[in-house]
């Protein structure tokens, strides 16, 4: 097994490219805990396959899926899809798998982040989170991609979106929050970030979505679509909770500039009305001492903005609302060179995330 290397991406050369830069695949991981995803993770199951479906049409797919799983899932999935035993705490390849980083000259190499369940023992989703830490080193060992591994510094990849040309937009509600590096200062977390993909100006919007069980991730609120271009999740309800979040990062990210120097154009991305946990939902699910706990009637952190950009075409979640074909249109115009294909997202949503969520593309090198 080799070791991680010691030095740093940036010294390297090494940085994180834009999700709209060529990929050679996407990673996912197979659902299966009862105690998360309701009649033991079926339907779940049937989402994380439409989504896989859904990708495979523009570029390959690897699902990773425990040694119970692996016939289950061989079955449900199409010949296309490789599917590699992973053994993992959930279902989360965003956070717990690497995030891949290019030299721009065929090297690719991966940061391989620490990980503690969303805030370990003070707020973290479940216990335990040990073979989720170790989901990082064994794609990498797979592919025999060479790994930085950051101990003392927990990161999850949806708390970050890059441009590729050295910005990146997080949320001070994530990474600033106390269980993720309480021994580190926000001056120290901007090092360690940009050592490790290699980028030199830092948007900190400070919340993200209303009720995000991951403290605030950045790839449910906001979004690069290109350079100098930003997605942002919007409500025009100033009665929502919501509203003031998205006016707060508005008035921020048109405040500031981009390492290029440039003025950010942002669209306003509408979210779907309000979702709740019915009953019957939460009624589904195993419950468990160390896991988070759901609740009927909980307002899930639904959004648009959580969606993945693939070769060619961009996974969108929808949700049976109105603002489904608004979403879609919105980024159609955008991105006139890529295809909008949605895939309903509830299920997903149900478990605490969506479709940005559950994959990690790996890029060309």
């Amino acid at each position: 097994m080799p070791a991680p290397l010691t030095s740093t991406p940036r010294a390297d050369g090494y940085g994180m490219p834009a999700e709209w830069a060529p990929h050679s695949q996407t990673w996912m991981l197979w659902p299966e805990r009862p105690d998360n995803w309701r009649y033991g993770a079926k339907p779940a199951q049937a989402a994380y396959t439409a989504v896989a479906e859904a990708i495979a049409r523009f570029e390959p797919v690897t699902m990773g899926v425990s040694a119970d799983q692996y016939e289950n899932a061989c079955a449900r999935l199409s010949a296309g899809i490789r599917v590699v035993e992973i053994s993992c705490n959930d279902a989360w390849v965003r956070d717990t798998g690497p995030t891949f980083i290019t030299n721009g000259e065929g090297g690719l190499r991966a940061n391989d982040w620490e990980f503690n369940s969303w805030g370990g023992l003070t707020g973290g989703l479940y216990q335990p989170w040990n073979r989720d830490d170790q989901v990082a080193q064994k794609i990498c060992n797979m592919e025999r991609i060479e790994r930085y591994r950051t101990e003392g510094f927990v990161l999850e990849g949806g708390a970050i979106h890059v441009d590729g040309e050295g910005t990146l937009m997080t949320t001070e509600e994530c990474l600033l929050n106390n269980n993720r590096n309480p021994h580190l200062t926000r001056a120290e977390i901007e090092q360690r970030l940009r050592d490790h993909l290699n980028i030199d100006t830092i948007l900190w919007v400070p919340d993200g979505i209303y009720n995000d069980e991951t403290n605030g991730h950045i790839d449910n609120m906001a979004c690069f679509i290109s350079p100098g271009q930003v997605v942002l999740a919007w409500t025009d309800d100033e009665t929502d909770p919501q509203y003031h979040r998205s006016r707060q990062a508005y008035d921020y990210l048109s405040a500031h500039r981009d390492a290029r120097g440039r003025s950010l154009s942002i669209t306003k991305m509408p979210l779907p009305k309000p979702m709740m946990q019915t009953e019957a939902e939460v009624d589904g699910i195993d419950w468990a001492q160390k896991a988070w706990p759901r609740r009927a009637g909980e307002r899930m952190a639904a959004s648009y903005v959580n969606f993945l950009m693939v070769n060619g075409g961009i996974i969108l979640p929808s949700f049976d609302d109105p603002q489904d074909d608004i979403a879609a249109s919105i980024l159609s115009d955008l991105c006139t060179d890529r295809e909008i294909v949605q895939v309903p997202g509830r299920e997903i949503l149900l478990g605490g995330g969506n479709i940005h969520c559950i994959t990690q593309q790996q890029p060309l090198a």
